[in-house]
């Protein structure tokens, strides 16, 4: 595979006259293709969730089969953003990110077209691991891209604009759908309309991505925007092999094991409150179906702002520091989740607003977790540093946030849940609070740098 996606030879450098206008040009359309790149994955990532109903009432599955076959996207997904993380750090993201976004969009139409796809549990299964598996190859991809042509003091900003493309995308597939069953009137349309469209933004996206600022040409950002790490050198130009990213830069790098276990206890804050929102609110708060659902839309779009918001901060009032912003987030997160419990029923405004400053609040650590992570590794180490972020994000997050939180509910009531989800808010905070040291000193030494 590594031959296949292997990195573009760097180019001979442009004259200095045409280095700043090239720059400029290139770097609005990477990333550009990026964050299209990227909502087009999530175009083909939870279309499944929408046609269930479909399958509980026409084919007679139960939602206990159903749930296992939609848990293989998220154990795909994150066994495969760490393994595949690793081969797109030594992968050209123009020929990698939209191979991804072409199979996944090949597995909606198999799901859209094919009867036998929706006629038993293991071929679910199989599918959904095989969908869950190539969008894996979306973050570590978009991830290399941004390291390698935005540099240290801009990208609070770049990735929390970047990161509302899941929301853009995710927040798309719905209104496909109702195109959908208005133009064809079949449930399937909720596989095939938006791999449809999927699959000519992987065409786009190859017709715009690049790959380094050095394969046209250019100067590494670093140099183009005399904004160094502290530890910069010219290694930081080589790749690596697999080997060397994992022994010298992953496996013991203590830091990036602290905020993958933080990242973990996020994600199970993030899904064990959006996934059991309909549940909870309609079992112990008395909310109809619709309230239920605008409730769970208004999570999602709400951490647009909030994530938006999150990069800024953590640039412009912490100076490029990731844990004070992540910190501070989760704080409010906790004060507004035990609003969210404590509010007796009959108040349903305060558990709406409760919800909304959860998801408004939620995604800025998500995205400073992964910003985070790229910034402890050179850069050509980068999608080996996300994707193990990921890999405990979801099998330790988002998994164990549906398994845990129904079993602890079952054997100790919603009290015991919010409990759960508590514990998990305070673990993300303290284990956020363990790096702070190493960033502050890194912070000095480029305040330092830049004096001298």
């Amino acid at each position: 595979m590594y031959g296949i996606f292997k990195p573009a030879r760097h180019r001979d450098r442009l004259p200095e006259s045409q280095i700043d206008a090239h720059y400029k040009s290139l770097r609005m359309q990477v990333f550009i293709s990026i964050f299209v790149g990227y909502a087009g994955y999530y175009l083909v990532r939870k279309n499944f969730s929408l046609v269930m109903p479909f399958l509980i009432e026409e084919q007679g599955f139960t939602r206990g089969q159903l749930g296992i076959a939609l848990s293989a996207v998220s154990i795909a997904y994150g066994l495969s953003k760490f393994i595949m993380g690793s081969v797109s750090d030594r992968s050209n993201p123009r020929y990698f990110l939209p191979a991804g976004l072409l199979i996944s969009a090949g597995v909606m139409f198999t799901f859209g077209f094919a009867p036998w796809a929706t006629e038993s549990v293991s071929a679910m299964f199989l599918l959904l691991f095989l969908n869950g598996w190539v969008q894996g190859m979306g973050w570590p991809a978009c991830g290399r891209t941004m390291v390698h042509w935005f540099s240290g003091n801009e990208r609070g900003r770049t990735v929390a604009v970047w990161n509302v493309a899941h929301n853009v995308g995710g927040g798309m597939i719905g209104p496909l759908f109702v195109l959908g069953m208005a133009w064809f009137n079949d449930w399937h349309s909720a596989f095939y309309v938006p791999a449809a469209v999927a699959a000519f933004v992987a065409v786009l996206i190859f017709m715009m991505l690049k790959d380094t600022p050095q394969s046209c040409g250019l100067p590494s950002i670093e140099e183009h925007r005399n904004d160094y790490p502290d530890d910069y050198s010219d290694a930081h130009e080589k790749e690596f092999s697999g080997k060397e990213i994992f022994m010298q830069y992953v496996l013991n790098n203590k830091l990036l094991w602290y905020i993958a276990f933080a990242n973990a206890f996020v994600y199970l804050i993030r899904y064990g409150v959006l996934d059991w929102a309909p549940t909870y609110l309609g079992e112990v708060k008395d909310f109809s179906v619709d309230k239920s659902s605008w409730a769970y839309f208004l999570y999602e779009w709400a951490g647009i702002p909030g994530t938006l918001l999150c990069g800024w901060i953590s640039d412009r009032l912490f100076k490029g520091r990731r844990a004070p912003a992540g910190i501070l987030f989760m704080s409010l997160v906790l004060v507004a989740l035990l609003v969210y419990w404590f509010n007796p029923p009959g108040n349903p405004t305060i558990d709406m607003a409760s919800l909304i400053v959860i998801g408004f609040l939620i995604y800025g650590p998500v995205m400073l977790i992964g910003l985070h992570a790229l910034e402890l590794v050179p850069k050509k180490a980068a999608g080996t540093a996300a994707g193990l972020t990921g890999l405990f994000g979801y099998l330790g997050g988002a998994v164990v946030a549906n398994i845990a939180m129904g079993y602890t509910v079952d054997a100790f009531g919603w009290d015991g849940g919010f409990v759960l989800l508590v514990g998990g808010c305070v673990a993300a905070i303290v284990l956020m609070a363990m790096t702070m040291r190493q960033e502050a000193a890194h912070h000095l030494n480029l305040a330092t740098n830049a004096e001298s």
